[in-house]
């Protein structure tokens, strides 16, 4: 196998396509575990969870957001989501990201200097705690979001959305872009290896990026003719802009029960962070 550091654009494309695909099957994979969350009607689970989004985002207590990151590894426990693949998801790209909004509060944060870089140039300890509060406040509210999605199949999520009112046609719409957004990777995974396997030797760089654009310029004609086939396919077979699952939605005691629990988590943590 080649080493990393010498592999080209299209074998790296190729891992990163692979890889997308992979996760896909692995994450369908637990949304069927027979699991906590996985045995909760999913209207309960939309509602539960935007509670506590609301509340994470409420909550000015560091404390109080604490214990709801680690109340997201008991629900990621009970629902048989392997802790090291979803602590991985979540704060793998967060740092970089929500680093970048970050950096400037460590400087420009009045307070006490914690660590001085640079004549005029310090981390505060003011700074320092605001940065951390916002990373695990936007890293609470990113687990619980990756939590929903892992633990329900998308189809069901998509319709479970209604019970927030959101319009069926943009739940369609999602629905059908989520679809198709694989199917576009599946045949750009195929053209990668079709170029790899009639490629002798290592092209220069050059002609990989001349390679790299034109396929981009293939993967758009194609979703855009695409597009208007399974419009036109859609038309002809009554489109209705109502989502259907096979599986209808029914509320059992232990939806109720579980529900409640979760709502009046929610609302104790947003009282307790505004007491505290």
């Amino acid at each position: 196998m080649f080493n990393r550091k010498r592999r080209g654009v299209i074998e790296r494309t190729l891992a990163g396509i692979s890889e997308a695909l992979e996760n896909t099957l692995f994450t369908e994979d637990i949304a069927r575990r027979p699991g906590l969350l996985q045995g909760l009607d999913a209207r309960v689970k939309v509602v539960a969870v935007v509670a506590l989004l609301v509340a994470v985002s409420l909550s000015p207590g560091l404390a109080v957001i604490a214990g709801l990151y680690l109340f997201t590894l008991f629900l990621a426990w009970r629902s048989q989501v392997p802790l090291g693949f979803f602590v991985r998801r979540v704060w793998l790209f967060l740092p970089f990201f929500t680093g970048i909004v970050v950096l400037p509060v460590l400087f420009i944060t009045p307070g006490p200097p914690l660590l001085t870089l640079l004549p005029g140039l310090s981390v505060t300890r003011t700074g320092l705690q605001a940065a951390l509060f916002l990373l695990l406040r936007v890293g609470t509210s990113v687990s619980y979001a990756i939590l929903l999605i892992l633990t329900t199949p998308w189809a069901t999520l998509l319709k479970a959305l209604s019970v927030l009112r959101v319009p069926d046609a943009v739940i369609v719409v999602l629905g059908m872009t989520h679809r198709y957004i694989f199917l576009l990777l599946h045949t750009a995974n195929e053209m990668f290896l079709a170029r790899q396997s009639r490629v002798v030797g290592r092209a220069s760089p050059a002609d990989q990026r001349r390679w790299i654009a034109a396929t981009i310029g293939v993967l758009l004609g194609k979703s855009f003719h695409l597009s208007n086939e399974v419009y036109l396919a859609m038309l002809a077979r009554g489109l209705r802009s109502t989502p259907r699952t096979l599986e209808p939605f029914r509320l059992r005691q232990r939806d109720w029960a579980w529900g409640s629990a979760l709502l009046a988590l929610a609302l104790a943590a947003i009282v307790i962070g505004r007491t505290a």
